[in-house]
């Protein structure tokens, strides 16, 4: 363990010297900062919709509520645009919702209801990076489900919403036993929508998750990602330089990605996120990267920045 630990504390050195480069958590007026469905872009929705409807598989899967996808524009972050299909519908998206955790707990030591020993900081990043399930479910044990869901429904956040199709929400650990807390609406033990995992990002990109500190100390455990499949795996053919945080999930049929790139080049900075059932979803995924740096603009030619 002690082993374990220098190397992740060399980890989390050289992770917070590199994303010192990177301009996050951004600096920019609170003003400017909204309600991410008041940013919804009416060019961007009608780009993205054109390059997702013209695959005959994906508009099946959008239409029978088996796909949703989110883009949230970031090169410029004072003019922030947003698009989706099927945003607001919420689904099993298997270890994606970790990220809630991992806000939960940077709640409750920000709060002081759980000390941030080297053994916590050590969980939480291999949950993230290599979604360790026994990692994530100590974590779980140590926050209680009623801790993860004050969270996730404090109206400073609202990521689960029982008014506007639900969100992001952990009711059951990660390996089987013990009690379980599934949500209201579907009865699902880890969901999420669209909306509120680009939220999440939108939220964390600038410094709003619990406070600045914090959120970059999750910048930092959510980048570099160890898995290198589903967007990752696309991004880092196109992009080698950008700098990338994230979470995905799967499950049997169930697909899941999110991620915050922030590139070389202003113009390859944006979230996406994707919730597919089906069992080519993880394929999907990956091949989802180029149709939505289409719909942004971005040009292929520069992509080796």
């Amino acid at each position: 363990m002690k082993t374990r630990l220098v190397i992740l504390s060399y980890i989390i050195l050289f992770s917070s010297l590199l994303h010192a480069q990177t301009g996050l958590p951004l600096q920019i007026n609170d003003a400017n900062i909204k309600p991410l469905n008041a940013l919804t872009n009416a060019t961007l929705q009608s780009s993205i919709e054109k390059e997702i409807l013209s695959n005959p598989k994906w508009k099946q899967l959008i239409a029978e509520k088996k796909m949703a996808i989110g883009i949230v524009d970031l090169s410029n972050p004072n003019k922030v645009r947003y698009a989706n299909i099927n945003g607001e519908h919420m689904m099993y998206a298997a270890s994606l919702p970790k990220i809630a955790i991992l806000l939960s707990a940077m709640d409750a030591i920000e709060k002081g209801e759980l000390k941030e020993t080297a053994e916590i900081k050590y969980d939480m990043k291999l949950m993230i990076s290599k979604s360790n399930n026994a990692a994530s479910t100590r974590m779980i044990d140590r926050l209680g489900y009623d801790k993860i869901e004050a969270v996730m429904t404090d109206p400073k956040y609202m990521f689960y919403d029982q008014n506007n199709g639900g969100g992001l929400w952990v009711g059951k650990r990660y390996g089987g036993g013990g009690n379980t807390n599934r949500e209201p609406l579907k009865n699902l033990s880890h969901a999420a929508s669209v909306n509120q995992v680009c939220r999440y990002y939108y939220l964390l990109a600038n410094g709003k998750l619990v406070n600045r500190k914090r959120s970059k100390q999750m910048l930092n455990i959510m980048g570099n990602p160890d898995l290198h499949h589903k967007f990752v795996n696309t991004i880092e053919k196109i992009a080698p330089q950008a700098q990338l945080f994230r979470k995905s999930g799967s499950w049997q049929t169930y697909h899941s990605d999110s991620i915050l790139v922030w590139g070389k080049d202003p113009e390859r900075r944006y979230i996406i996120v994707a919730l597919i059932d089906d069992s080519s979803g993880e394929q999907i995924i990956r091949n989802l990267v180029k149709p939505v740096e289409k719909a942004l603009k971005i040009k292929q030619q520069t992509a080796s920045n």
